[in-house]
This record gives structure tokens, sequence and C-alpha cells, in this order.
């Protein structure tokens, strides 16, 4: 049975409607694999042995359980894993088989409704993940049934089965089939106008049903572009993409298409930088690459998604575990300019490496709040969230360079200021003249992550207090009153 096609009207403690490019521009989004953050019965020891690939038990009533540890974060918005129906054991809801029915592994529909309802009443937003490109199916492509879908049941609602052997190749890369033997995914044809029009109207009845408020869409390379506009339209949310690219002159045009895509260039600029692989002038090479003057098919940075570590990629801390490089990776992340996404761990310091060792059971950590980078993480969030609620223009304000050496840069974002270094744990103690700065002559600075206060010269820098190699996040006094940080009431 197909939902009901009713209005899409999302249900915010705030009394809001669909959540708008405009409405998420704020948010910090946690990202949550449904099947490995909670469980229902709450166990912080039921094992799960991520080379299994099978289910371990997370829930979206488990979810519901634990939205604080989440909210405590300071996260406005949660991102699930996909939420309709599977092929058996694709724990992570990639592989489906039926649009209009939910994943009874991770619960009801009304358990669903559930957690929409949680997360608004205490003013936090729904991410779901869906799936445009394929259906899924164990086994190869020639023993497909393709009667056993509930919707485009017939091998004419799909492409002819070919191989991607060139990914320089488009229209290989959207017509032909992702997979193997073990299990293929039947390739959607999203160009079809009679396809269209059904994913048209699963996407609305998808986020009317369960309150939804934004979307990320999986592999949106291997889907045709012009599919996205109605689409996206028919859904009446904020669309983040998945483009798993970093070239900026391919990964950015999507934007065109969407509201928004995961900013895979700058994740892997991101990753070099504080993983010691290369200098500061690759971040600010790629930081160039998505300005208001950018050439490239950027629309707009302050929408993308900015993140370091994924369910599909090797964690940070898998390459080096130098606690000062992950925090200046974080400070970059959620002071940058697009809307941050952390994944499930990182505040845990998990350090899995690739598919699926980067799919750890969050609830094996017994969900400490008391770890360095749980409390790194909310300090971020916390006068991300401060200033951007007090500042008009923080949130449309381009991030620029100040000044930036091999192994430190100076960034300026509105009322924020960030020192970041790769220098890592050895890095030492000095004094660091910031460049740049133009804070007012002699007003208070406060670096909030260590509550240390400077006065700015009469050019308007501040000596700051260098240690550890560790992040600098600058905040004029008066920006801070009624935040509660450092004091500050």
């Amino acid at each position: 049975m197909k939902f009901s096609t009713i209005s899409v009207i999302v249900s915010l403690a705030t009394g809001g409607s669909a959540a708008s490019a405009g409405d998420w521009r704020s948010r910090s989004i946690y990202q949550v694999f449904t099947d490995r953050f909670a469980r229902t019965d709450g166990s912080t020891t039921y094992p799960c042995d991520v080379r299994n690939n099978i289910y371990c038990g997370g829930t979206w009533k488990g979810i519901e359980n634990k939205l604080d540890y989440i909210k405590n974060m300071g996260f406005t918005a949660v991102w699930i894993s996909p939420i309709t129906a599977q092929v058996a054991e694709a724990y992570h809801g990639y592989y489906q088989t039926d649009l209009y029915s939910v994943n009874s592994k991770f619960g009801t529909v009304n358990e669903l409704k559930s957690l929409a309802s949680a997360l608004h009443s205490k003013g936090m937003y729904l991410m779901v993940d869906v799936v445009p490109n394929h259906m899924g199916w164990a086994g190869c492509h020639d023993t497909v049934n393709y009667r056993t879908f509930k919707q485009f049941n017939t091998a004419d609602h799909f492409h002819s089965y070919c191989e991607i052997k060139d990914m320089k190749n488009q229209n290989q890369v959207e017509k032909c089939w992702l997979g193997n033997c073990n299990i293929t995914m039947p390739d959607i044809k999203t160009e079809s106008p009679q396809v269209a029009k059904e994913m048209n109207s699963w996407i609305k009845s998808l986020v009317s049903t369960y309150s939804i408020d934004g979307l990320r869409i999986d592999s949106v390379k291997n889907v045709n572009k012009d599919f996205f506009p109605p689409w996206c339209k028919s859904a009446g949310v904020f669309c983040m993409g998945e483009v798993s690219e970093g070239l900026a002159n391919y990964t950015y045009p999507y934007q065109q298409y969407m509201d928004s895509v995961l900013d895979y260039p700058l994740y892997y600029s991101i990753t070099r930088v504080f993983q010691k692989k290369t200098n500061m002038s690759d971040l600010v090479v790629n930081l160039a690459s998505c300005t208001e003057n950018a050439k490239n098919g950027c629309k707009d940075a302050t929408l993308l998604g900015t993140f370091f570590e994924n369910h599909d990629n090797a964690r940070f801390p898998s390459v080096t575990n130098d606690m000062s490089l992950v925090k200046n990776a974080l400070a970059f992340s959620v002071m940058s300019d697009g809307i941050p996404v952390i994944y499930q761990g990182q505040e845990q310091h998990f350090a899995g490496g690739d598919d699926p060792g980067c799919r750890e059971a969050l609830w094996l950590s017994g969900y400490k709040t008391d770890t360095p980078l749980y409390k790194h993480t909310a300090y971020l969030n916390q006068i991300r969230n401060h200033i951007s609620s007090t500042q008009n223009t923080y949130l449309t304000y381009y991030s620029r360079v100040l000044s930036y050496t091999a192994d430190t840069i100076q960034l300026r974002k509105d009322a924020i200021r960030t020192i970041l270094t790769n220098q890592g744990e050895d890095g030492g103690s000095y004094t660091l003249t910031t460049q740049g700065m133009a804070f007012t002559s002699g007003e208070t600075v406060v670096e909030v992550l260590s509550c240390n206060k400077y006065t700015a010269s009469a050019k308007g820098e501040v000596d700051v207090k260098m240690s550890g190699g560790l992040p600098n996040v600058l905040v004029p006094e008066g920006a801070l009153k009624k935040s509660t940080m450092c004091g500050y009431t």
C-alpha cells in the first residue's frame, strides 16, 4: 500500500513549515548509522563484529532513547540511514526492495514517526538518507526477478545491465549498474517520465508521512542531473546530495540541481592537511575554489555539508591518533562556511579503517560524555549556535584566509576568528601575533576553548598563547554575552 499523499507539513517545536535551505544553514548535523547507534534494550555490551557485515540491532527507538546524548553536544539535526525495506542483512540500508515499506529491523512505522516527533519536540531536525539510483538484489545481474520489487517491477523501469568500466565516462556512471554477484543494484531509469513521476510521488509522501525536514541523497553522480530539480521540489525540503568526488569542478556544479552537496573536495583537503600529508596551502587552494566569485559551479558554500568522517571512509584516527590534529580538524569543520556534519563515534575517538571497519557500534563506548572529543565538539557547536543566533551576518559570511604558513592558518568568519595548525601534539608552546584579525583596539578577546583572555593592540591584533598544537577560537568579549561560555551570562 502506498502512503497517502498529503500536504508536506513538518511539525517542528518552533511551529514552522517544511524546512528550507535557509532553515538548514544554521543547523549542525549528527550522522547516525542506525544499525550501530543504539539498541532498543539500551545495551552497552551487545557484541558487534563489523567484519560480519550483518545487523547488530540498532533501532529508531534506540535513537529516540539517546537523543539527549546528541543534543547535549549541541547538534540541532540528526541524519539517519535509509528507512526503506531491504534485502536480507542489508544493515546499512542501501539495498532497498520496497520504497513504501519501512525496514522492520529498524522498527515500525509508528516508531519512526515517534522518533521524528521526539526530535521536533527538542527543536531538532530529521534528515533521512534516500536512494533514488537503484534497488537491491541478492545475486548476479542475470538472475534479477523484477516482479519481486513492489515498485518498478518490470525490466523496462531499469537501465539494461552494463558494468562501469570508466568512471570518467559520465554516461556509464549514470546508466550502468553498481554491485557484484553477491549484491547487484538494478539501476533505476530515472530519465523515464513514468519512473520520474512515481519517484516524485514517493518522495513527497515519504516526507509528509514521516515529518522529514531534509534529505541526504545517495549516489547522486549515478543519476541523471535533470531528475533532481523536480524531485527535490516534490519533496519540499532541503536536499543534500552525495557526490563522492574530490574534484571541485565536478562536485560543486551539482549544487545547480539541488540545495547542497557533501563537500568531498574539502573532505580530502582536511584529511590531507591535518594528517600532515600536505601543508596549509592545500586548504587555502580548496577554500578558494568555493567563494562568492568561484567560477566552477559552486553556488553557495554556506549550504555545503562539511565533514571529515562518514560511514564509507576510514576514520581520521585510523591514520593518526594525535589528539591535537583531530581537534584542529573538528574546529575547522564546525567553524567553516558549510553545515557541519559529524559522524557518530568521532566524539569517542573511534579509529576504524575502511568500510566495514568504520561502522563500529557506538553503544560499546558506553555513551561517555566526559571524553575529550565529546566536550570539544560540544564547545564548538555551542559557540557556533550562539554566534549564528545573535549575529545576523554570520551564517552567510564567507570565511577569509587572513594569513598562513606551512603549518598554521588564520581564518575569519564574521565575529569568529580561528587559528589552526597541523603541528601536532609536539608543537610546543610559543606566542603567535595574529595578522589581519581586525579586532577593535583595546577590546577584550576571548579564546573560547581555553577561556584565555587577550587585549587587542592598536592594530587590532592579539598575542595568542599556542600550546601543544591545539586550535584557537577567538571571539570579541561582547559577542559572548548570554552565551554561558567562559562564565558569560
